[in-house]
């Protein structure tokens, strides 16, 4: 798919990405692309862990359910700050090295929480958390055409960003999981060690990755001021992911109080959601990322909505399946959207995208523990519905400007070609004896 808005805006120049080496033996290269999405698949489990344990930290260190959430929020924020301050500070490193140092703070920081005695040594270290997340995935967005031939980049881009559903489905699951069984700091600890393998597959695989081009602070705001489809994929970004937050960050609850469900079977229901969640990833893979962030935000609105006033185990189930469906897309869509709208600005695009996602993370934990104590769980979902709706009316009207755009720079040429073609012809009539 083209993008019209990127191709009628000026871009910030950026030096283009280097291409593999060519004697790079292809398997090398998919190997590595499976070792960077093992790491994005590590740091958004790490990110998104305490969604399943909040009842049970909040409990062994005296918080109530709306505090705990602030493990999800700060190192959204922190992810959302250090995405571009990364990406800008270590603009002239190898980022193979910076992808190490980043894996080994998070597994570092994990490790520390499993070991905390109280919870603000629990939120210090997820301040580190949201270093690390926020640092890798926005370098990670753009590795795919530097570590495999150009022409499967969009199946590798898909691969990377296939850990984030990848984490609902094994990560967030199993660290519920294994919360019930050994208790939360186990959850923690076992995320950390994770953390220490990501690290050795990463450096036995990733190949050096000398820096593209730097990527200056002033090239960032300006990139957003001069470009139309940047700008609404980062409102966008906001909208969606501040909304699946402020419902998701507190499913656990949700399906307790407002489902009836038994606490012992979430973790299950949650490996439902992470399935279909992959389901969903690679079904809106190949597909319009405009067109699918249109049908993703208005069916969420619907089904966070219905998730918060229909009672019932059955109805909470088949509820929480489609969700976890329906917003699988997400994460790969909004990256084609805005690699589409700067192509020749992917690494500052793409910080701008992350930035924001985590930005949203953030806000999206708030409001919901805000919703969930000021008034009641189901408060939760509903005010995610409210964002939903917000998104698909913000992609509805970029997707109309977009193609009346396209209707006049279309026209143009035409006018421009048929004014060509004329003078041609009136060169051709005069020459002619």
């Amino acid at each position: 798919m083209t993008e019209p808005a990127a191709s009628s805006v000026p871009e910030p120049e950026s030096e283009p990405v280097p291409e593999p080496a060519p004697g790079r033996s292809p398997l090398k290269g998919w190997a590595a692309v499976a070792a960077v999405s093992l790491g994005i698949f590590c740091l958004i489990t790490s990110e998104l862990l305490p969604i399943g344990l909040l009842t049970p930290v909040g409990a062994a260190l005296g918080v109530s359910d709306g505090t705990a959430g602030l493990m999800v929020t700060v190192p959204g924020l922190v992810a959302g700050f250090c995405a571009p301050l990364v990406t800008v500070g270590a603009a002239r490193l190898d980022r193979r090295h910076v992808l190490c140092v980043l894996i080994a703070l998070m597994a570092a920081a994990n490790l520390a929480a499993a070991l905390a005695p109280d919870f603000a040594v629990v939120l210090a270290a997820r301040l580190l958390v949201g270093v690390a997340v926020g640092g890798f995935w926005a370098i990670a967005g753009g590795l795919a055409v530097r570590l495999v031939p150009a022409h499967h980049a969009g199946r590798a881009t898909a691969l990377i960003f296939g850990g984030v559903p990848t984490a609902s489905v094994l990560g967030v699951p199993a660290g519920t999981l294994l919360g019930e069984l050994g208790g939360w700091r186990t959850a923690f600890a076992a995320v950390g060690a994770l953390g220490v393998l990501t690290l050795a597959a990463l450096l036995l695989l990733l190949p050096a990755l000398p820096p593209a081009g730097p990527v200056t602070f002033p090239e960032l705001p300006a990139l957003l001021r001069r470009n139309r489809g940047v700008r609404a994929g980062v409102i966008v970004t906001f909208l969606v992911v501040t909304g699946q937050f402020a419902a998701y960050t507190f499913v656990r609850p949700i399906l307790r109080d407002v489902s009836g469900i038994d606490a012992g079977l979430v973790s299950t229901l949650l490996l439902g959601y992470g399935l279909a969640g992959v389901a969903g990833n690679f079904l809106a893979g190949p597909r319009d990322a405009r067109r699918t962030l249109l049908t993703v935000s208005a069916t969420l609105t619907v089904v966070l909505a219905l998730i918060a006033l229909l009672p019932g185990a059955v109805a909470g189930t088949t509820l929480l399946l489609l969700w976890g469906l329906v917003y699988g897309g997400v994460s790969v869509s909004l990256q084609r959207w805005m690699l589409q709208a700067a192509p020749q600005a992917a690494e500052a695009a793409s910080s701008l995208m992350v930035a924001m996602f985590n930005f949203a993370i953030a806000a999206g934990a708030l409001a919901g523990g805000l919703a969930v104590d000021g008034v009641s769980v189901p408060a939760a979902p509903l005010t995610g519905a409210a964002l939903m709706l917000s998104a698909a009316l913000t992609v509805a009207v970029a997707s109309r400007r977009t193609g009346a755009r396209a209707e006049r720079m279309d026209g143009a040429e035409r006018t421009a070609g048929l004014t060509k073609r004329a003078r041609t012809e009136r060169v051709r009539s005069r020459a002619t004896p």
